[in-house]
């Protein structure tokens, strides 16, 4: 029997939006923090948005009447965005998973509100086999707003 052809592999593109985003990350409503990616650099870094609205659920509990996106949920966007960037340019992306390892020198410079919009740039520093190292920026109106080093490993799901 003849050996069937072998899959191309996936190419980012960019701008993505979110209808290509989702076949890359397995992320969904309501943990899926990433809007759009502007732009990719294959296995070097990545830019991708997320427009902050009141409509979030978590605004309703952080902070009633003073509304404040909780920072993990900063990190976990650009973790997310991260995330992309890696899956992105692996053959058969859909059986992997990215999961995050550790997260280094993370810093929040100011809060983000609804109608901000986040803009995170990752880059990647080291990659070793299947592990990636990357420095991650979150910008609000060209202010950094968030910043992380973050280690992740990709595996099967």
């Amino acid at each position: 029997m003849a050996e069937s052809p072998k899959e191309p592999k996936p190419e980012l593109k960019s701008p993505m939006t979110i209808d290509e985003l989702i076949k890359v990350i397995p992320h969904r409503y309501p943990f899926l923090f990433v809007d759009r990616i502007l732009e990719v650099e294959e296995r070097k870094r990545i830019v991708g948005l997320k427009n902050v609205t009141i409509n979030e659920p978590y605004f309703q509990g952080h902070f009633p009447g003073h509304p404040i996106m909780p920072g993990v949920l900063i990190i976990e966007a650009m973790a997310q965005v991260g995330g992309v960037l890696l899956l992105g340019g692996i053959d058969d992306h859909e059986s992997k998973v990215v999961y995050f390892m550790s997260l280094d020198n993370v810093k929040f410079r100011r809060p983000v509100r609804p109608g901000d919009q986040l803009r995170f740039e990752c880059e990647i520093t080291q990659i070793r086999g299947t592990v990636c190292k990357m420095r991650g920026i979150a910008r609000v109106d060209g202010d950094v707003v968030a910043e992380a080093d973050m280690a992740a490993i990709v595996r099967d799901r």
